[in-house]
């Protein structure tokens, strides 16, 4: 099957050609022809297979006739990253020249006066992540009424991310006479609640069964000598060292590890730079584009990169953690063997991970081989011993304890001594007292004031 076989006019079918596309994916092939004919569309397809152009190029197909009011966009898409929605933004750009379709996205860390300027002048399009679209539709510079078309990117990262109250709200905004196109990689029995609720017998297209890896993909575990963070970062730079290593996403779960791991890699010459959501939109903008260029090897990247980001020639994904949610091990190595391509995933593991690997392998389905790499250590369980806890009950803390391991121990030959009497035995460090005398003591040291002797004060 060819584009010209799905329904696209003659300009469209232009840009995408000059886009270097001859076939459509699975995905594009089964969505655009109803999204064409007005249908809901609900597509489920691993990541990496092409689903952004699945309801980018219907859209602009149906956008093509009409024009936009101001403040009142004529279709919305939403992402859950401003990376993704700025990559949306780029396909839209690339697949709608010769079109006279205007374009506005609304992202967070950047200013609000230049959108609201592309807002009043009227949008077909409007991109843009849940918080920074209610930002503006809560300042009144929005309408929502004429939204025709409602696309929803990445529902899944949706749920992840916590803006299912917001999508919920933005679904409840625009009119309820409207197209929706929702897309996941994956079906959590909340976003099918989500779907059964606000899409109308939609036309569903699953091009492979959910949570599943492309085959394309190599993968491999590689198992750090134990726990400790210095024998993980070494791990992991000997897996980047091996040959066949051009470029690689090196993904941490923590945003923290993110900057210690590129700083690391940094030191040790690598050319790395991280990306996470705690850092400004220009820094994260500049990161990405310089990894794209080829300018920047290595990307340390929280799961912010995880979904969506479409880099054609990734040839490796680093997990330096196992991440906590299985179906994010699958999202993390979609960002290599893309478009046809080949690629090598590589997770780095230790004893500690091994709750986190179960749960991904149930999830995949499938075993992974452990992958043996020079200057790391065969693979084995942490040794160590921890430390005796501290007795609270003793009194001297750690010095009665030095004081008995210096103890040498007592010869066998010699004969114990013969435990005195108990009535002789002083009681621990203490003095001993006469007890005898303290009752003579008593006795001849009486209280008088009592009994025959009342003092006149009482009388």
């Amino acid at each position: 099957m060819t584009f010209a076989e799905l329904g696209l006019s003659p300009k469209l079918l232009e840009a995408i050609e000059a886009a270097g596309y001859t076939d459509p994916t699975p995905i594009q092939a089964g969505a655009i022809p109803p999204a064409l004919a007005g249908r809901d569309v609900l597509g489920i397809a691993q990541t990496g297979t092409g689903k952004t152009a699945s309801f980018t190029l219907p859209l602009i197909e149906r956008l093509s006739r009409g024009r936009a009011k101001a403040r009142m966009p004529r279709s919305l898409i939403i992402a859950p990253t401003r990376e993704l929605a700025a990559q949306v933004a780029e396909n839209f750009e690339t697949y709608s020249k010769g079109q006279k379709l205007s374009m506005a996205l609304l992202i967070g860390g950047v200013a609000f006066g230049p959108q609201e300027e592309i807002l009043n002048k009227g949008a077909d399009v409007l991109i843009a992540t849940p918080g920074r679209l209610l930002d503006h539709f809560e300042r009144g510079k929005l309408l929502m009424n004429g939204v025709q078309f409602l696309v929803v990117d990445e529902a899944d990262r949706m749920l992840d991310m916590g803006f299912i109250p917001d999508l919920e709200r933005i679904f409840n905004m625009v009119p309820p006479r409207r197209q929706v196109l929702f897309f996941s990689a994956t079906m959590p029995k909340e976003i099918k609640s989500l779907v059964d609720r606000f899409l109308n017998n939609p036309e569903r297209v699953e091009v492979a069964r959910p949570a599943t890896t492309g085959a394309n993909i190599q993968q491999y575990l590689v198992k750090a000598a134990s726990s400790a963070a210095k024998d993980k970062r070494a791990a992991l730079r000997a897996a980047m060292n091996r040959d066949g290593v051009k470029n690689g996403i090196i993904f941490a779960n923590r945003k923290r590890d993110v900057d210690i791991v590129a700083r690391s890699l940094q030191r040790h010459g690598f050319s790395a730079a991280p990306i996470h959501g705690d850092l400004d939109q220009s820094t994260r903008t500049a990161t990405l584009a310089g990894f794209k260029s080829g300018e920047l090897r290595f990307l340390v990247a929280s799961d912010v990169a995880a979904r969506g980001l479409d880099i054609p020639d990734v040839s490796h994904v680093f997990n330096y953690d196992v991440p906590h949610h299985a179906d994010d091990y699958v999202h993390r190595i979609g960002r290599t063997g893309r478009a046809g391509k080949t690629g090598e995933a590589i997770t780095i593991t230790t004893s500690a991970d091994d709750k986190s690997l179960s749960a991904v392998l149930k999830l995949i389905q499938q075993d992974v081989p452990e992958l043996p790499v020079e200057g790391v250590k065969a693979s084995a369980p942490d040794t160590e011993k921890p430390a005796p806890r501290k007795s609270r009950s003793t009194r001297g803390g750690s010095k009665a304890s030095e004081k008995k391991a210096e103890k040498p121990a007592e010869k066998p030959a010699e004969k114990p001594a013969e435990k005195p009497a108990r009535e002789d035995r002083p009681s621990g460090n203490r003095p001993t007292r006469d007890k005898s005398r303290r009752r003579q003591d008593h006795d001849d040291n009486r209280v008088v004031g009592f009994g025959d002797h009342v003092p006149d004060f009482m009388t």
